[in-house]
């Protein structure tokens, strides 16, 4: 297999990634789950999703689509499309899956996976994030993990327009 099939297989759909965490939690694997825009990645981003990944034994990472994202952030973006955004993803080494996700939140998805850790950057609140009931009710945790400062996608698309 060459490694463009192996990031293919990565990205995955809400029915496959459904069967994948059956299969991993029938082993006694720990899911770790986050989710994002991850528009213009930087170290920030590695530093995160690294860090989430140190939590378990797999790392699933829903990724806003790109109508999602133009909901959130405004209709300039994203600036990369949703398969670009997928393919970076899915070709870091410590990402084991990557589903995209057109709703408004992750709830779905988050309620397919039903994660044993529930993770988001800095800039929220345990309680403010979405699925974090839902983890907990099913015996899981929320983390909260600190941003590399000095990193942000709007911060570079500014700094690009000003160069």
């Amino acid at each position: 297999m060459n490694s463009q099939d192996t990031l293919n297989q990565k990205i995955v759909s809400s029915a496959r990634l459904a069967e994948l965490v059956a299969g991993w939690k029938a082993e006694g694997k720990k899911i770790v789950f986050t989710n994002g825009c991850f528009d213009l990645l930087h170290a920030g981003h590695i530093a995160y999703l690294s860090e989430a990944a140190d939590l378990g034994d797999k790392l699933i990472v829903a990724l806003n689509s790109d109508s999602s994202v133009q909901c959130i952030k405004g209709p300039a973006r994203p600036i990369n499309n949703e398969h670009t955004r997928a393919s970076l993803l899915a070709a870091m080494f410590f990402i084991d899956a990557v589903v995209l996700f057109s709703e408004d939140t992750p709830l779905e998805v988050i309620k397919t996976v039903l994660p044993a850790v529930l993770v988001k950057g800095g800039d929220y609140k345990a309680e403010d994030i979405v699925g974090a009931a839902e983890t907990i009710a099913n015996g899981g945790r929320v983390e909260v993990l600190s941003f590399l400062t000095g990193y942000s996608s709007t911060a570079i698309i500014e700094k690009i327009k000003h160069t």
